[in-house]
Order: C-alpha cells, then sequence, then structure tokens
C-alpha cells in the first residue's frame, strides 16, 4: 500500500514531494532552476516552494486567489533570520 500524506524523497539533483489521500495523488518535482541555485540540495526544495509563493501571490491575481482559498492554501512571507520582524512584506497572503 503506498504511504498518504506528504511524502519527500530527496535525491543529488531532484526531490519528489508525494501528495497523496484516498481522494488525490500527486508529485511535485523539485530540480536546479535559474532561481533556486542559490541553496545546496538540502534546502533547495523549502527556497524552490517559498519563493514560488512568494512569487505567485505577489502577482495579485485574483484567480489565483480565489484557487488557493478555494483549496485552504495560504502564503504568508516571513522575514529571514536576523531581519527585523517587519522586514517581510506585510500581509501577502493567497487569502487576504
Amino acid at each position: 500500500m503506498a504511504e498518504k500524506g506528504l511524502v519527500v524523497r530527496m535525491g543529488e539533483d531532484l526531490t519528489l514531494i508525494r501528495a497523496s489521500c484516498q481522494h488525490q495523488s500527486g508529485m511535485i518535482y523539485v530540480v536546479p532552476a535559474e532561481r533556486s541555485w542559490v541553496c545546496g540540495q538540502e534546502l533547495r526544495p523549502a527556497h524552490a516552494l517559498a519563493g514560488f509563493f512568494r512569487e505567485l501571490t505577489s502577482l495579485k491575481d485574483p484567480r489565483v486567489k480565489e484557487l488557493m482559498q478555494t483549496w485552504g492554501i495560504y502564503f504568508r512571507e516571513l522575514p529571514l533570520e536576523g531581519e527585523p520582524p517587519g522586514a517581510a512584506v506585510e500581509g501577502e497572503t493567497g487569502g487576504s
């Protein structure tokens, strides 16, 4: 029986994130790319996903906002370590 939930398998140049339940199943692939090269293989998936959601929500496209709300997915950029608490853009979410 296949594992359910979020299963992360990290390889040298490929990270697979399997998202599955009894209703849906999909695979997210994270590979080195133009915007994700700055992090090593261990942190690349976190860097790519945070950057992707930051840029996706910054589009301020009502279709993206509606889709994220429909699925209950929200994103808020957080300050980086060593930055003051207000350094990240305030209020940037897919649903606000």
